[in-house]
Parts: structure tokens; C-alpha cells; sequence
């Protein structure tokens, strides 16, 4: 069997968004981080409604990337399902419950003006 290519960051943005969609993931935000960071291209931050959600969530896009282009990515915090953070070297996935997300406030480190109030 042929070794899969691996796809371009676009491409596996675009399949880690409709992963996300597919499942009922809500608040799903992409930041491009080109130019700001090495530490990948994209960031995805989505929330679940619950820890079996996120769990379940992070689970399906592993696999689908893995299935879909032989990525296996590192994945943390998918038993404890809070937070479980996915790397799959050009995107990082971050899949949150809410009330964790709120804490983190992670898009305000990324995003000039997230979350801010006033003008």
C-alpha cells in the first residue's frame, strides 16, 4: 500500500473543521497562527457540551486523521475531558467544555480584541 501524502495545513484545517461540525461541536474558532508562531500553521478551539462529548469528539477527529492521511497525532486530556489538546504538527486543536474554556480565555492570547469590552 502507498505511503499517503500528507495534506497541506488548508486541507487539514478544512478536515479538522467538518470533523468538528460533524460531531455538534459548538464556538469553533480558527486562528492562523503563519507568521506569529512556529508552533503551527492554524489553532482550532471548539467547545463540548460535556466531558463525554469532548472525549468522544477528540477521539472521532484522531481517528478520521488517521484514517484519512496516516497522521497520527499527539493528543492530551482526552480521559480526563476538560480539555484535550490535539497536535497534529501544523494544527493544534484545542476541544474544550465551556466553563474550562471560559478559565482559559485562550483565543484573547491569540486574537487582538477576543473577548474585549468597551472601545
Amino acid at each position: 500500500m502507498p505511503a499517503k501524502t500528507r495534506p497541506t495545513s488548508e486541507v487539514l484545517l478544512e478536515r479538522i473543521l467538518t470533523s468538528l461540525d460533524d460531531d455538534k461541536a459548538e464556538d469553533v474558532v480558527q486562528i492562523d497562527l503563519r507568521g506569529k508562531t512556529a508552533i503551527g500553521d492554524f489553532m482550532v478551539i471548539a467547545s463540548g457540551r460535556s466531558t463525554r462529548q469532548v472525549a468522544a469528539m477528540a477521539e472521532k477527529l484522531t481517528d478520521r486523521l488517521k484514517q484519512d492521511y496516516g497522521i497520527i497525532s499527539k493528543v492530551e486530556g482526552k480521559d480526563a475531558g476538560d480539555w484535550v489538546l490535539i497536535d497534529t504538527g501544523d494544527v493544534i486543536v484545542h476541544i474544550f467544555r465551556p466553563e474550562v474554556r471560559e478559565f482559559y480565555q485562550l483565543e484573547k492570547m491569540w486574537v487582538p480584541g477576543a473577548g474585549a469590552t468597551g472601545s
